[in-house]
């Protein structure tokens, strides 16, 4: 109270100097426009009437005169003086009033210049101008014209009156506004962190722990202490916490065992739930028999390895043409049919549920949505019923499999599966739900496109914990959310808060299994075909090797990478015959009618350019379009010069890091465009504008013509990033995020 009485006098006290300081300016101001307004008038008076005044020696005012001192207002009269100031001749009333000799008048024939001041007559302000009269070009007296000037002194206290009013009403204002400051920054919270602290030291909270702890604003410092004091509580368990995820951290490398060993720790010997639309492993007819066969895309790359580690439940839509044959009653399989270590659970879509689910609102809509590939979003009514339902299904199966676990794990897989957390969530809360979103997050104003923007943010936010590939599209997603729903963001904490739960977002980059792969190829390194075997297949020979591997897609800049080769032959006409560039694409949503388009576009493009440069022994492009498997690919990432990833528009992109972690030879260039995730961790590779065909031109002659030492260098720090950062870093990253995360809150 006292601190408070100080802090209220000080600020009344600097208010009232402030105040006097601004009256008196103003009152000085006011007095000196009035003052000067009324020697103006005078001034214009006098001269009027200097030439009558000055014959009046003697004798006393004429009548006129007498009645110009009534019909002006506010005007007393006029008065002559000789050159000793002794009054000639006055207006009556004036004459036994005025003092002799004058001394304005005196003043002013001294001067020989007019002169006005403000006089006192029998307590009543005067202001009298005095103007020389002259009589061939001598003075011979002094004509003084007298107005009544008390309104100025009314005006003036007036002003004095009306800042007075104004100083008590700031006064009352700050007063009251200082008050509420204090007791809602101050004292409140003072009162908040004693009740805190008073129950985490005696345990009389909800269920044995305190309330959460009070803001802290100015008081960050106590609140700080005070945290400090109440971890000292439960010290031991976060030493041996402390402890355990100390040691995983030291280790110089993430594999498959360190993140047996972390999960054990994070998870307890809990089971994983995986929900995505693409399934990890298809069955389709191959003549009379069935053959499995792994999807192409970077979600299955990412988390089969995860899968088969943690034993989990993967959830998918079954596509293939003989899914349906290789499950059992419950649409269960286990996988990899080689060696299984997890299960596939399959969800059955009607076509006319595929095809607006899937190739209607996810790849029509929320796929270029999301791109900025310059391809405009299409939108359907139906689409988005289908959506909902599929997502619906998803929800029930999912529910089903979970409905024994206590507080379940269950992390669900990118744009297809949007609604997918919060009808989790609704039905159980305690479940612990992450959604990865594997593609880029638009700005809000991108965003604001789709017709169901909250219902899509409504259903994300259902999720514990929302991850994206970089810390941009994280920014991105908080911003949207700012702009279209009524939410509590934290830019600190980064997460929103909504009814109640709080959702956490958060970058996690995802990689390849730098381990697998380089184990891969060392298994098959003595048979791997030379950069000259695979062309000869082909039918072409020679020297120089460029790889392309893609999802057919125009997010992926294929023509544009095409032209590019075109151009860097037509710059650099010396590696004509010399260079041939490979195109490994995987047929992708053909049921849509602009993939359809872009096929075309994609093998026009490349059958003309081969047309113009390719003799009979060599083509410049080969556009080798089919489903290839990982063991068909790798041999061309070992055996090109240079890999070329142009993508307009990409979360991340895998290739690139698969090319990386094949290459143990510490060869060959990566091309990589700035629109990718990748572009933010492999910053040795040529990074390019996909839109500029003359720098990709350029890029490609540097990469053919770079010294074998900077090949080497460039190459070996990336693959000390993508060995650092792999896959089993990535998933024990997100998991152990998941794990971490309070059931009933949401929250760390």
């Amino acid at each position: 109270m006292k601190i408070t009485f100080r802090l209220l006098l000080s600020l009344v006290i600097v208010v009232a100097i402030v105040t006097a300081i601004l009256s008196y300016y103003q009152v000085n101001q006011e007095k000196s426009r009035m003052t000067v307004d009324l020697d103006r008038r005078a001034a214009i008076l006098a001269d009027s009437l200097k030439e009558s005044v000055s014959s009046l020696e003697g004798v006393g005012l004429p009548e006129w005169l007498n009645r110009l001192v009534v019909k002006y207002e506010r005007f007393e009269g006029v008065a002559v003086f000789g050159t000793d100031g002794k009054m000639i001749t006055a207006t009556p009333e004036l004459k036994s009033l005025t003092p002799q000799p004058f001394p304005a008048a005196v003043k002013a024939i001294l001067k020989d210049r007019p002169l006005g001041e403000l006089i006192d007559i029998q307590g009543k302000d005067i202001y009298a101008y005095v103007l020389p009269l002259k009589t061939d070009g001598k003075i011979t007296g002094a004509m003084a014209l007298f107005t009544d000037a008390t309104y100025i002194g009314v005006r003036l206290r007036e002003i004095w009156k009306y800042n007075l009013l104004r100083f008590l009403i700031y006064t009352f204002l700050i007063v009251l506004i200082t008050v509420v400051v204090v007791r809602w920054s101050i004292t409140g919270p003072i009162a908040q962190i004693a009740q805190w602290m008073r129950e985490a030291r005696t345990g009389k909270g909800k269920g044995g722990q305190p309330a959460p702890f009070p803001r802290g604003d100015i008081l960050a410092s106590l609140v700080n202490e005070a945290t400090n004091m109440a971890k000292s509580l439960a010290v031991a368990r976060a030493r041996a916490d402390a402890e355990a995820r100390r040691r995983f951290s030291t280790a110089s490398l993430w594999t498959a065992r360190r993140l047996k060993e972390q999960m054990s720790v994070e998870l307890s010997g809990k089971k994983l739930f995986l929900a995505s639309n693409r399934e990890p492993y298809m069955h389709i007819n191959e003549g009379h028999t069935v053959k499995c066969i792994v999807p192409a895309g970077g979600l299955v790359t990412a988390l089969d390895p995860v899968m088969r580690i943690c034993d989990g439940l993967w959830l998918a839509h079954g596509g293939g043409e003989a899914d349906r044959e290789t499950v059992d009653a419950n649409d269960k399989v286990r996988v990899p049919p080689e060696k299984p270590e997890y299960t596939l659970k399959r969800v059955w879509l009607s076509k006319e549920e595929e095809k607006g689910y899937y190739y209607g609102f996810s790849n029509e809509g929320l796929w270029p949505l999301c791109h900025i590939a310059h391809n405009r979003p299409i939108f359907r009514l139906d689409d988005w019923i289908n959506y909902q339902k599929v997502n619906e299904k998803f929800a029930e199966n999912l529910l089903q499999e979970i409905a024994e676990e206590e507080a379940p794990l269950v992390l669900i897989q990118d744009y297809h599966l949007a609604l997918l957390p919060l009808l989790v969530k609704e039905k159980r809360p305690d479940a612990r739900v992450a959604l990865f979103w594997h593609i880029p997050w638009p700005n809000p104003e991108a965003f604001a496109i789709c017709p169901w923007q909250q219902e899509i943010l409504m259903g994300m936010l259902g999720a514990d914990l929302l991850g994206f590939h970089i810390q941009f599209h994280c920014n991105n997603f908080l911003d949207t959310v700012d702009r279209f729903l009524e939410s509590k963001t934290d830019w600190e904490q980064f997460s929103v808060s909504r009814s109640g739960h709080t959702t956490l977002v958060k970058p996690f980059p995802i990689s390849v299994s730098f381990e697998n792969s380089t184990d891969r190829e060392a298994a098959k390194r003595e048979s791997l075909p030379l950069r000259q075997q695979l062309l000869k297949e082909r039918g072409v020979q020679a020297r120089y090797l460029g790889v392309g591997v893609d999802r057919i897609d125009y997010t992926k800049g294929i023509p544009e990478r095409f032209r590019a080769v075109e151009r860097f032959l037509e710059k650099y006409p010396e590696f004509i015959g010399r260079f041939t560039f490979v195109e490994l694409g995987a047929p992708s949503r053909t049921h849509i009618k602009k993939y359809r388009d872009f096929m075309a576009e994609v093998e026009e493009t490349a059958d003309s350019i081969n047309w113009r440069f390719q003799t009979r022994e060599w083509n410049p492009i080969l556009f080798l379009k089919a489903h290839h498997s990982h063991e068909e690919i790798y041999p061309f990432y070992k055996a090109a010069d240079v890999c070329m990833v142009t993508s307009l528009h990409d979360g991340m992109n895998l290739v690139a890091k698969e090319f990386v972690s094949v290459r143990d030879d510490d060869d060959g260039v990566l091309i990589l465009s700035q629109f990718t995730g990748a572009s933010r961790e492999l910053t040795d590779a040529l990074i390019i504008n996909p839109y500029d065909i003359e720098e990709m031109a350029d890029a490609l002659h540097r990469s053919l013509v770079m010294e074998p030492r900077e090949k080497s260098e460039r190459m070996g720090r990336m693959r000390t990033v993508i060995r650092e950062n792999n896959i089993y870093r990535w998933a024990g990253d997100l998991i152990a995020a998941l794990a971490r995360l309070r059931p009933a809150e949401g929250v760390e």
